[in-house]
């Protein structure tokens, strides 16, 4: 169970999604006042060229529980999170896939593991895959499969699912994890997981009930080959330091605050 006496921060970053925020919204709020949580609602619109930004302002006059932030202009994924994470105030601060492929209810079980002694806990699609109620294409399973497979190889992490968009942070990891967070698209997952592990963070991945969207923007072939590249960008920020204590130390942060 979630701790009702803690803050809660949900972030959800948005590009062109003025047909579908809606629908997030109501949801999410929806569970924010079931479960009684004291909680913000952070929604990051990534230089969105249709009326987004708009739509959140709307929703926001009948849910203070909603606020907008902008980004300059688009930046990506990555960024937005960043963004987000970095202006929540809550005590425990997560973020979320604007279709919510993860349904927002299972935000608990991420809760829950924090409660129980992690700093981090990572939805994962595959722990558990009959929780899958909406699978991929086969296509998009391989791809995703092959890409999780690389990534553990190359940045040496253990998780079965990186790429799940639906990861929760005490305060103090979130602080220091995004504060030296360089990658703004979408191959920023596996760089916040290493620093994570890199920091010591207790990270704990945490099955979590998923519906694949056909929505989705991501194209495993470019952006995959894009995310490929990154991993190269991640493993040179480390032999640089750019993620050591001292450099988080350095940097400064709205968290911090």
């Amino acid at each position: 169970m979630a701790n009702e006496h803690k803050h809660y921060s949900f972030v959800i970053p948005a590009y062109n999604e003025s047909g579908r925020i809606p629908a997030t919204l109501e949801s999410v709020v929806r569970c924010i006042r079931t479960q009684g949580w004291a909680a913000e609602v952070i929604v990051v619109n990534d230089g969105s060229k249709d009326d987004t930004a708009h739509v959140v302002r709307q929703f926001a006059e009948h849910a203070p529980e909603v606020r907008l932030i902008e980004n300059p202009g688009n930046r990506g994924k990555g960024y937005s999170v960043r963004h987000g994470m970095m202006e929540a105030q809550g005590d425990v601060v997560m973020f979320t896939d604007s279709d919510l492929s993860a349904p927002i209810e299972e935000a608990e079980r991420l809760f829950a593991a924090i409660e129980k002694g992690a700093d981090i806990a990572i939805g994962s699609r595959w722990l558990e895959s009959g929780r899958q109620t909406h699978r991929q294409p086969l296509y998009r399973q391989f791809f995703g499969r092959c890409f999780n497979l690389v990534t553990r190889m190359v940045m040496t992490l253990p998780f079965a699912d990186t790429q799940c968009g639906f990861k929760a942070f005490t305060r103090e990891a979130a602080h220091t994890v995004f504060s030296l967070q360089t990658i703004e698209r979408w191959g920023f997952d596996p760089e916040i997981l290493f620093i994570a592990t890199k920091h010591h963070f207790k990270v704990v991945e945490v099955p979590v009930s998923w519906a694949h969207d056909e929505r989705t923007r991501m194209s495993y072939l470019k952006d995959g080959m894009k995310m490929l590249e990154e991993l190269a960008i991640i493993r040179w920020n480390a032999l640089l330091g750019r993620y050591s204590a001292k450099a988080a130390q350095a940097r400064q942060s709205p968290l911090a605050r």
